[in-house]
């Protein structure tokens, strides 16, 4: 079986689940491109937890982890199978680190499924969520990614889902599509180290604008395992997207293991509000 892609998925508002607009539409997008894999691992920055956990259950429910949205937003399912099997792969390829599994908990959250509503439409792919231990040091989370490299080779596509910038108390209500100069300085910031250097992304918390950028870890985190595997890769990280909405949310999106979509007629580095 062909070697899976990574990816990181800026994913925004929930609203995003019922929207087309230029990320959405990319989203699909790259889900044409993608090859089909086995299963989906997805670190969600909605499972923030004490401990490293993995779904496994057979058919994990939608989880409508949030409030004051649109009825028909609460209405949307995402029936996906999942993948009991992969709980184990995920321990042993994770060893020393302890991975839990959890049979009967959580399931999908809006950060695995308002992404994967465009990726893959049909939710005939199985998917499996794994925690974000938040006691654990940053170090921690690019390491555990790292180690989740051999699954890539068993046809499973990992997939991150947070967002570089995320601070929801400097929202700017009139800039749907535009970033404020301090979170475009630190989106930059992130993108140059991705490129070069992902193993040395921690470096991007000495930033003069990562206080207002990350002023929560939890949606930066998941980037942190798509530095890990692209440490670890000999493929080149590269943003497929780039973007900002409300001020103070990157909609940037990172992947590697698909040429096809860095190429002339794919998605460009900066194919979507690029510099």
């Amino acid at each position: 079986m062909a070697r899976m892609p990574a990816l990181f998925i800026g994913h925004g508002s929930p609203m995003n689940t019922l929207k087309h607009n230029v990320y959405t539409d990319a989203w699909r997008r790259i889900g044409q491109i993608l090859p089909r894999p086995r299963g989906i691992l997805c670190i969600s920055a909605h499972w923030f937890i004490g401990a490293t956990t993995v779904t496994a259950m057979p058919h994990p429910r939608t989880i409508h982890d949030f409030h004051g949205f649109p009825d028909e937003l609460f209405a949307f399912d995402y029936p996906a199978p999942g993948l009991p099997e992969l709980a184990q792969e995920v321990a042993e390829v994770a060893e020393p680190h302890w991975v839990g599994a959890d049979i009967d908990q959580w399931g999908l959250d809006h950060g695995t499924w308002s992404v994967l509503a465009h990726l893959f439409p049909d939710a005939d792919i199985p998917v499996v969520q794994l925690s974000i231990d938040a006691p654990k040091p940053m170090e921690y989370h690019i390491d555990l990614g790292a180690r989740l490299a051999p699954l890539r080779d068993a046809g499973i596509l990992i997939l991150s889902s947070g967002n570089v910038v995320h601070n929801l108390r400097r929202i700017q209500w009139n800039k749907p599509e535009a970033g404020e100069p301090w979170a475009e300085r630190f989106d930059d910031h992130v993108a140059g180290l991705m490129a070069e250097a992902p193993g040395d992304l921690l470096k991007a918390m000495t930033h003069p604008d990562y206080a207002q950028a990350v002023p929560t870890p939890d949606h930066f985190i998941p980037l942190l395992y798509i530095a890990g595997l692209g440490a670890v890769s000999n493929e080149k990280v590269a943003p497929l997207i780039r973007g900002h909405a409300l001020g103070s949310l990157s909609m940037t999106c990172y992947g590697f293991g698909m040429d096809a979509c860095l190429s002339p007629y794919g998605l460009a580095s900066n194919w979507i509000l690029g510099h």
